[in-house]
């Protein structure tokens, strides 16, 4: 029997298997509402109204202290001496891995194919709103992450949400936090292994067959799959062996690396085509209050703008914060900061990059598109490229490669931290999730498993209800952490050395074994 009749016949047993269980969860994550002629998915809604709500709460946090992260970005707060694994720029950078891919080249062409170009700029307002939800998770992923004996760090929602909660509501706070971390754990987890693995590599891999000749070229047969997915196992291996310095070292690179071949190429098109750009902003500016073709109207543009934003930044997923909190910082609230900037990269820069740069070149595919077609979001934002670029594809394929392997070494990242989670810290117990998170991406190459990345898609929303819901009831947690951390601020540019002048005025991190 043939690689390729196995690994068909598995993934026709799978996904016959867990299609209905995909479908149901589905149908219930993503459950839509109709609102002026369209529909609107009550997750989108649940994940704006938080953006909304923290952006109030804070003041316009990230609009206030955008320059103050970007400082706090560059290093002008360190201190001497802090508990964490990574500085400020390498845990950002290991985090936007997490969501800078394949949704800001394929989604964003979707987006404005569906809801025109109007599209983009909901979307940008969605990631503003984002920016806050991301300030809150991550102060709060610092302030009750766990540092380890070996001077490892653990964070995220499944240690937030008990302590946090158990601080403020005692003992029946604590049991549900409890349930809560467990739930956000094996959520996490499932989209690792899958949304963040298998699909990432999956996807490079077709783009990269599709540009080496199809089918019919050096890679296109199984042994071409399999050894790319060996290839890519061993280097997300090799890498998640060494923790989150590795994938931080390595994230620091790549993700400058990747965002400015994308953007250079993107200001290649729109200064080639720099006359159509007014027309352009007026298209999407009009585009959003008054719609032509788009289903629902402005609602439709805007539900569409928002959707794409909320799937792209992950902000109030619980994802994120399991990165931030490796930071090597003595104030919560200064790594919260440093977040914001966050969904702004994703989001505001390279999704609007994409955006703009498809409605300014216009290729015949976005027409087809807008038209009904059933056309990709890639071959559409590839398209867009080509207008000017003719050897685009090859770059985007070098681009789609970045975007997955930092993506897996992200999510591999954040799937260990729920796994330990669950079943311990042990030696054995690492080693095995490493096996089976390489094994996923050898897989990955050889397996598409549609039904099952469906289903993390799903569960990955399902832990933005879990988690904002702990956001809203440590909100005031996280504002008292905000004023302490801008006291140490005015304290430093009354006197530069303070807070390096040794230990005194840390304060205690809680340890466990």
């Amino acid at each position: 029997m043939s690689l390729d009749s196995v690994t068909q016949s598995v993934d026709e047993a799978v996904s016959g298997f867990f299609e209905p269980i995909a479908q149901w969860l589905g149908e219930v994550v993503f459950y839509t509402v109709p609102v002026g002629g369209t529909d609107l998915p009550l997750i989108v809604a649940w994940l704006v109204v938080a953006g909304l709500v923290f952006t109030g709460w804070f003041g316009l946090v990230q609009l206030r202290k955008f320059k103050l992260a970007v400082d706090v970005v560059r290093g002008k707060y360190d201190e001497k001496g802090s508990t964490g694994e990574v500085n400020h720029f390498q845990a950002l950078t290991a985090a936007v891995s997490g969501t800078v891919g394949l949704g800001n080249i394929a989604g964003v062409a979707v987006a404005v194919s569906i809801g025109g170009p109007g599209a983009t700029f909901w979307m940008i307002l969605c990631g503003l709103l984002g920016m806050a939800t991301k300030f809150v998770e991550v102060t709060l992923g610092v302030k009750y992450r766990e540092v380890h004996p070996d001077g490892t760090v653990s964070g995220g929602p499944m240690h937030y949400l008990p302590k946090g909660l158990a601080e403020r509501f005692g003992k029946n706070g604590k049991t549900l936090g409890k349930v809560l971390a467990v739930l956000a754990s094996f959520l996490i987890l499932f989209f690792g292994l899958f949304g963040g693995n298998l699909f990432q590599v999956n996807q490079s891999y077709a783009q990269l067959v599709s540009v080496t000749g199809g089918e019919d070229g050096a890679l296109g047969s199984s042994a071409g799959a399999l050894l790319f997915g060996i290839l890519i196992a061993a280097l997300v291996g090799i890498v998640l062996l060494g923790g989150i310095r590795s994938i931080a070292n390595v994230t620091s690179r790549l993700v400058p690396a990747m965002a400015g071949i994308y953007i250079v190429a993107c200001l290649i098109v729109i200064l080639v085509n720099i006359t159509a750009v007014p027309d352009a902003v007026v298209s999407i500016v009009e585009g959003a209050f008054n719609p032509e073709g788009v289903a629902g109207g402005v609602l439709g543009a805007l539900i569409i703008g928002f959707k794409r934003a909320a799937f792209s930044n992950e902000a109030g997923l619980g994802s994120a914060p399991i990165a931030h909190s490796a930071v090597k910082t003595r104030h919560p609230a200064s790594e919260g900061l440093v977040a914001l900037l966050e969904p702004f990269i994703d989001t505001v820069v390279v999704c609007t990059m994409t955006a703009l740069t498809i409605v300014i070149a216009n290729p015949a595919s976005w027409g087809e598109a807008r038209a009904g077609e059933d056309i990709g979001g890639v071959t559409i934002t590839s398209d867009a490229f080509e207008t000017v670029l003719p050897w685009f594809p090859y770059i985007l394929t070098v681009a789609v490669l970045l975007f997955a392997v930092s993506t897996v070494l992200t999510w591999g990242y954040y799937g260990l931290k729920s796994w330990t989670y669950l079943f311990g810290r042990s030696r054995a117990s690492e080693v095995t999730y490493k096996v089976v998170y390489t094994v996923f991406a050898v897989a990955g190459s050889l397996l598409t498993l549609q039904t099952l990345i469906d289903m993390a898609d799903a569960f990955l929303f399902t832990l933005a209800v879990i988690n904002i819901i702990g956001l809203y009831l440590l909100a005031p947690v996280v504002k008292r952490e905000l004023r302490t951390f801008l006291d140490f601020v005015r304290a430093r540019k009354a006197d530069p050395n303070a807070g390096n002048g040794g230990d005194d005025d840390q304060e205690p991190v809680k340890t466990t074994v």
